[in-house]
């Protein structure tokens, strides 16, 4: 991991990720975990519409086009934006582990700016997993998986229970989410939680 961060360093404990049986096959669309979500949600006008897939291992690809309302400088990406963008990516690993969890800690690195209309090309992975924790990395690449890196990120991921998202999310939300009739969209809106 290139985290500058303590905290983001696996110790020497930490164990190698395993993928779940029941994991998504590589290669598989994830699809949105939650309509609503600003980074894979498809009922979002100006979400990312992250489209995610599982790789092998305990990895996965996403990519996003930067449009004009994720703009922060004119023409340009706003830092927020492409920080959501790799959070996103980091907490779509916790399905290939099966695993509920929410971010703890995200360092991001910009290492160039990213155009308005750029297609963004990320990789991550699950490096070590520490009881509860989970330590993942992701990269950012302009205009396809071989382009010139533009952002990067070290994270760790807190496993919590499903209690977690009933505790703290807005009742309506959290209502409407566990009234849907389809029990697989029910399950996915609290599995992941960047």
């Amino acid at each position: 991991m290139s985290g500058t961060s303590a905290v983001l360093q696996p110790p020497a404990e930490a164990l190698p990720p395993v993928r779940h049986p029941d994991a998504p096959a590589p290669g598989e669309l994830l699809g949105a975990h939650y309509g609503q979500c600003f980074g894979c949600g498809e009922e979002q006008p100006h979400g990312l519409h992250l489209a995610v897939r599982a790789g092998e291992g305990v990895s996965l690809t996403a990519e996003f086009t930067v449009r004009p309302a994720h703009q922060g400088a004119p023409g340009l990406a706003h830092g927020g934006v492409l920080a959501s963008a790799l959070d996103e990516t980091l907490g779509s690993l916790n399905w290939l582990l099966r695993t509920i969890a929410v971010t703890g800690r995200l360092e991001t690195d910009f290492v160039r700016p990213v155009p308005v209309g750029t297609d963004l090309h990320l990789q991550a992975e699950v490096v070590a997993v520490a009881g509860r924790k989970i330590y993942s990395t992701a990269t950012g690449r302009i205009g396809g998986p071989d382009g010139p890196v533009a952002v990067r990120a070290d994270a760790l991921f807190i496993e919590v229970k499903v209690d977690h998202f009933v505790d703290n999310g807005r009742a309506e939300e959290i209502k409407a989410a566990m009234s849907d009739p389809d029990q697989i969209r029910r399950a996915r809106a609290f599995e992941v939680n960047p």
